[in-house]
């Protein structure tokens, strides 16, 4: 799928940093400068958020619901299940118009693109019942208002919020030897060792960074009694994490060659700030960041300066993104980047000027794309290379995805005129004469959503 194609600076800047070109909207005139005055204009909890519910409320939710399927009648424990259920998914979808609508309307796609790149590297899943309701609440809550933060507050956000907690059992995670364990020897909880192994592996140091075994063992020990309030018999109130002593496993604790001796909940917190400062955890997250950006297989020497800039500055997220924004190789007119489904969706829909679009149909849309919303394979989140999402099979998906809408745009649409605005001074000459010739306004604008120059980025 190599391109030969050459995007201008302000194609690169509205269509590898942004979110894709909007017609009603002037291409940037100075493409870094209308980046970086972006971090100073995002809005943490914007309108199309501000109508959801907060996590502490999704989780009185869940937690009326155990209570009632526990208090109910035999007969009645499985409906009492299924309404939640219902209600919770009535929640994802809700979430899911207002993450789009978001997206569609945003005056800093660019720090929208953050917003969806941190989601990503600290994903959940909603294949995981309990995190239905919370996943739209995970974005707005932990991720959203971080962004722009450190990257410490960011971590402890998103590995605190009972979204990740319930995803990765954390909630129920207990110490061999806590006091709880002792009460209740016959039916053990046990130590769950899930989330203390993606903060390492994915979170944080990244794989092959010299992490062992033994080290997740012991920060999963760390982290026992890490869960949520409400989960048993009292109720959820104003607060989304509890830490619970009689789940803590006692002693010190010996992580990557350094002893921890602080007691309880900030045992794990000590540990968590190391593991936020450590250069291997510059190191990855700056190889993630120039991939997501620049290229599926990033420069080393643009790693090694994000890296540089999250270690001087403490892991300043901005400081990160300047340099970003600042390196010669994040504007190279080859379009390296591919696409994904989400991406591209969005950016169809930009193209063609929709501002809302109803839940439902965001959700199939990226059912038939093949990037369902806060629902990846796995911890790992969604890959961010073209060889996932370049098949032929996914290609043609898109196709339909495009006629369907170039057919509600109707002839509305005049692709000659909007391919340079979408794509300014980075439209081919074959793209060009193909529209020039198509036979309606529909096919000329399907065809510039599947071209070549519009699939990436």
């Amino acid at each position: 799928m190599a391109s030969n194609r050459r995007m201008t600076p302000a194609a690169i800047a509205l269509n590898r940093f942004g979110l894709g070109a909007r017609a009603d909207e002037a291409p940037p005139a100075d493409p870094r400068g209308w980046l970086l005055a972006q971090l100073d204009r995002y809005e943490p909890l914007p309108p199309t958020w501000q109508a959801q519910p907060r996590t502490p409320a999704l989780l009185q939710a869940l937690v009326e619901q155990q209570r009632n399927a526990r208090d109910a009648a035999q007969g009645e424990k499985q409906a009492a299940r299924q309404a939640y259920r219902r209600e919770a998914r009535d929640t994802y979808l809700a979430a899911v118009g207002a993450r789009a609508a978001t997206a569609l309307t945003t005056a800093t796609p660019f720090t929208e693109r953050l917003v969806h790149f941190w989601s990503n590297h600290f994903a959940i899943s909603v294949d995981k019942v309990a995190v239905v309701g919370l996943a739209g609440a995970f974005e707005a809550d932990a991720i959203r208002p971080h962004v722009l933060g450190r990257f410490e507050d960011l971590l402890l956000a998103a590995v605190r919020h009972p979204a990740m907690l319930l995803y990765l059992d954390q909630a129920q995670s207990a110490g061999p030897q806590s006091m709880l364990a002792e009460r209740q020897a016959g039916r053990r909880r046990g130590l769950n060792e899930n989330l203390a192994r993606e903060i390492l592996e994915l979170h944080t140091l990244g794989v092959r960074s010299g992490y062992t075994q033994a080290d997740v063992t012991e920060f999963a020990r760390a982290l026992t009694g890490w869960s949520l309030p409400g989960l048993e018999a009292e109720a959820a109130g104003s607060e989304a994490f509890r830490y619970r002593p009689a789940m803590h496993e006692p002693g010190a604790r010996m992580l990557l060659g350094r002893s921890y001796g602080e007691a309880g909940e900030q045992q794990a917190r000590a540990i968590l700030h190391d593991l936020a400062t450590a250069p291997a955890t510059a190191q990855h997250i700056a190889g993630k960041l120039a991939r997501h950006f620049v290229a599926d297989d990033p420069p080393p020497a643009l790693v090694q300066r994000l890296a540089a800039a999250f270690q001087r500055s403490a892991g300043d997220l901005p400081t990160v993104y300047r340099e970003l924004v600042a390196a010669p190789e994040a504007w190279q007119p080859a379009p390296a980047k591919f696409k994904s489904p989400w991406d591209w969706g969005i950016s169809s829909l930009r193209a063609v000027g929709v501002r809302d679009v109803a839940p439902m149909q965001v959700a199939n849309l990226m059912n038939q794309l093949g990037q369902p919303v806060w629902r990846p394979g796995s911890p790992a989140g969604w890959d961010d290379v073209a060889a996932t999402w370049a098949a032929p099979d996914a290609l043609l998906r898109r196709v339909e995805v495009a006629q369907r809408i170039a057919g509600r745009s109707g002839d509305s649409a005049d692709a000659r005129a909007l391919a340079p605005r979408l794509l300014p001074g980075s439209v081919g000459e074959a793209t060009t004469q193909a529209i020039a010739r198509s036979e309606s306004p529909a096919s000329a604008l399907a065809l510039l959503l599947v071209a070549p120059e519009f699939l990436r980025r």
